[in-house]
């Protein structure tokens, strides 16, 4: 987790049972204004620690909704680089851990060795990142 961004800091829970410090780095709890005015909560945890198996981790939650894409977005950038890829997983039903309604993960392998599909699955790359109203033209010239 190397791009750990003051506005986190200034987020971070000091007190009581989850209180941590600057010295413990993006381990923590924190809550941070997010960029669609919904208030996030914030769990991090080390790929160092006794639990991770090799993953670092980030849970993101709201009172009212799950995170929605913007908001995943803002927090991978608060905690990773442009260059790491960061994941989400949806698992088989057998394996679903749900301790929060309204909670979405980050994840990312310690060895950051993640297969990547082509990215023709998703759209033409050369167009780039395409505003509503592009997709919306697009969309009626095919």
């Amino acid at each position: 987790m190397n791009n750990f961004a003051e506005k986190l800091e200034r987020g971070r829970v000091r007190a009581g049972e989850f209180a941590t410090s600057r010295a413990d780095g993006g381990y923590g709890v924190f809550h941070v204004q997010g960029p669609c005015g919904e208030k996030l909560k914030i769990i991090s945890g080390e790929a160092g620690d006794s639990i991770s198996e090799g993953w670092e981790h980030v849970s993101v939650s709201t009172r009212r909704r799950c995170p929605n894409w913007i908001e995943m977005c803002f927090v991978k950038d608060l905690f990773w680089t442009d260059d790491e890829c960061v994941i989400q997983f949806h698992p088989p039903r057998s394996e679903y851990v749900n301790n929060h309604p309204h909670c979405l993960h980050l994840w990312r392998p310690v060895d950051n060795h993640v297969r990547l599909p082509p990215s023709v699955l998703v759209g033409v790359k050369k167009e780039g990142v395409i505003t509503y109203e592009r997709a919306l033209a697009l969309r009626a010239t095919v």
